[in-house]
């Protein structure tokens, strides 16, 4: 299992190991009946039967909209948006070399939310306008902590440091705005602040896809150029890298990815934390982070939490963004102590 092997397809070519494959394969087939029992719960209760009726075309209206209009937006929305936020993370932990490394840690996240949120007071609340909204919030936030944390090039440990600084101080601008901001601005931002996908339709996840297929194209030119900063700035050099550029096409990149999310369904937190980590030792990749491998942890993630969500207390459905913070502050503890430890 500890083989590799080269897929070609033209120019193209892409190195896996049996094992990664393998594992893979295994968390593609839990995804896919994790997602069947996401649409069999609930209080109009469905079959298997009923799902393979739909998709045939003879089951019946009351069938059709329950699968089609409730459910499976929805559970497509936690799948893709788990997705995007596992890639998002891996970039980061990539770039820093630092399992801390997330776009929840590093305040890009909130910088995102920051952008929804003045797209809010200004008045707009289309998905196109909080999409814009999200994208420039969180690219605006990585420009400023890139910046700061510059010196002679980015180093990890100085991105995180200062990436936390700029997310604690954005967080207190997002008060300060809940505060001035009208009633009903205010209420809405703060239920959108919460993390949810149970206002999720069909036109948003359509729009968040688009934005997230263009991430999903970048991933296989994204994942040589992080194994190649892994190996050290210098090395990479040496290989004919452009190093702070590719890092800062790979900041735009795990932002995007980010900004995807945020604005459909607000900022979720742990799935970007946890998803590559989880991911590394699955795959046996040892401090490499895989993207594919990262993604396919975050669906199950991301579902398995809106799962949990909807269905943990019975007559409560609970936002999916308080299930993730409550998992990922014991991880994120967790992750601190071993640093720690390491001496950082």
């Amino acid at each position: 299992m500890s083989g590799a092997f080269v897929l070609r397809a033209g120019t193209l070519s892409l190195r896996a190991s049996r094992r990664g494959v393998v594992v893979c394969g295994l968390l593609s087939a839990a995804l896919l009946a994790l997602a069947l029992w996401a649409f069999t719960l609930g209080s109009y209760a469905l079959s298997l039967g009923d799902l393979v009726s739909v998709m045939s075309g003879t089951a019946g209206n009351s069938v059709r909209t329950v699968v089609l209009e409730w459910r499976a937006p929805r559970i497509v929305a936690a799948v893709l948006f788990g997705a995007a936020l596992a890639m998002g993370g891996a970039v980061f932990q990539s770039l820093t070399r630092n399992p801390l490394g997330s776009p929840d840690v590093i305040g890009f996240t909130t910088g995102s939310y920051t952008g929804v949120v003045v797209t809010l007071l200004a008045g707009a609340s289309s998905y196109t306008a909080l999409a814009a909204g999200a994208l420039a919030g969180g690219l605006v936030t990585a420009l400023a902590v890139y910046l700061l944390a510059f010196r002679r090039g980015v180093r990890g440990f100085r991105l995180i440091i200062v990436g936390i600084a700029v997310g604690a101080l954005l967080s207190s601008v997002n008060t300060w705005f809940s505060v001035k901001a009208d009633v009903d601005t205010a209420l809405r931002a703060a239920v959108w602040g919460a993390g949810s996908l149970s206002a999720i339709g069909w036109p948003a996840v359509l729009m968040a896809s688009a934005l997230m297929a263009v991430v999903a194209l970048a991933a296989p030119v994204a994942q040589r150029r992080m194994r190649w900063l892994e190996l050290g700035d210098d090395t990479a050099a040496m290989l004919g890298v452009r190093v702070e550029r590719t890092k800062l096409l790979l900041v735009v990149l795990g932002v995007a990815a980010t900004a995807a999310v945020t604005a459909a369904a607000g900022p979720i937190a742990f799935v970007a934390l946890a998803s590559p980590q989880i991911a590394r030792r699955l795959t046996g990749r040892g401090t490499s982070v895989d993207l594919t491998g990262s993604a396919l942890v975050g669906a199950l993630l991301l579902l398995g939490a809106d799962i949990a969500a909807q269905h943990a207390i019975e007559g409560v459905v609970l936002p999916t963004g308080a299930v993730t913070v409550c998992v990922g502050g014991a991880y994120l503890l967790v992750l601190l102590v071993r640093e720690s430890r390491r001496g950082w």
